[in-house]
């Protein structure tokens, strides 16, 4: 059994073990692949594993022997599932693996704006501190969680995450989500309007469909409070991107925090890591080592269950 990891370095950059899969057949390992050598390096496989390396119908096409696509991710369009599934192919992908994590980043996201942490470390590196005449000082206001609203959009396994840590800090949590969500923690559904009407932090946890493409946009922004931050740690292609840019540059809202972005890496024309108060992190809020521990671990079993005829996860039903 001919095994092809295709983009393995994401997920692991020598820190953790391909034992896993190593044990279930002879098994490739790149770091990286480029577009033309997908059908080289997969010919003759029978189990490809990608992150971001894309199948679509051509690709499938020129695989015969191609009998299972392991997605080393939550979200898998990257493969086209419609002519995986014609061409016999079981497609999985690794669902919940990074729940705790991203929502830990929503709120390094929102710490940053309300502590700056970083920004009076380095006022004290330079010798701010040590020529103050106070005992204390603040370069930036420091703001208190406790009371302040959260909205969340999407209260999937993410935004539930979310919300229990923004309870913690005292917060009042409304949401948002495509359909009516019953649920125990102390949170008010509420129409997506009165969300960014009312939140001091909007943070987006939603997946991303055809339908909510650019949903942030210069129309959505402006019913924020020009006070108000955006956290996105969903999907980059849900803001778009110039609107908020120039948001920001006119001070419409108060800053964003984004862990995506709608290409990655970014090209050198996206105005975002350029505008006004826009804090990027390079798609990260997953990379943990205990998630990608989970992930690792989770794509194993995936593959295993599939060789032993009964598959998980299958998203190509």
């Amino acid at each position: 059994m001919k095994i092809v990891v295709l983009d393995g370095y994401a997920l692991n950059p020598g820190d953790l073990s391909w034992k896993g899969f190593q044990e279930l057949g002879e098994c490739n390992i790149y770091d990286r692949t480029s577009p033309e050598l997908i059908i080289e390096r997969t010919r003759g496989a029978a189990i490809a594993i990608t992150n971001k390396v894309v199948f679509n119908e051509e690709i499938i096409g020129q695989l015969p022997q191609l009998k299972y696509i392991g997605v080393l991710a939550t979200g898998f369009n990257v493969v086209d599932t419609v002519a995986a599934r014609n061409a016999g192919i079981v497609v999985t992908n690794i669902p919940a693996y990074s729940t705790v994590s991203v929502a830990q980043m929503v709120f390094a996201h929102i710490l940053n704006f309300t502590q700056h942490v970083g920004v009076h470390a380095q006022s004290i590196s330079t010798g701010e501190w040590s020529a103050s005449a106070d005992f204390a000082y603040w370069k930036t206001p420091q703001v208190e969680l406790a009371g302040k609203t959260l909205g969340i959009i999407g209260f999937g396994q993410i935004g539930q995450e979310v919300a229990k840590i923004a309870l913690a800090f005292g917060m009042r949590v409304i949401f948002t989500n495509r359909s009516k969500k019953k649920t125990e923690i102390e949170a008010v559904q509420v129409d997506l309007d009165s969300l960014l009407q009312e939140s001091d932090f909007v943070s987006i946890n939603c997946p991303l469909t055809p339908e909510n493409m650019g949903f942030i946009n210069k129309e959505t922004i402006g019913k924020m409070k020009p006070t108000a931050f955006l956290i996105n740690t969903g999907r980059g292609p849900l803001v778009n991107e110039n609107d908020l840019a120039e948001a920001l540059n006119l001070g419409a809202i108060a800053g964003a925090g984004l862990d995506v972005l709608s290409v990655e890496p970014p090209s050198s024309e996206n105005p975002l890591p350029n505008a006004k108060n826009c804090f990027i992190t390079p798609h990260i809020a997953w990379a943990t080592f205990e998630a990608r521990t989970r992930l690792m671990q989770i794509a194993t079993a995936n593959l295993k269950a599939f060789l032993e005829g009964t598959s998980v996860n299958v998203v190509n039903k």
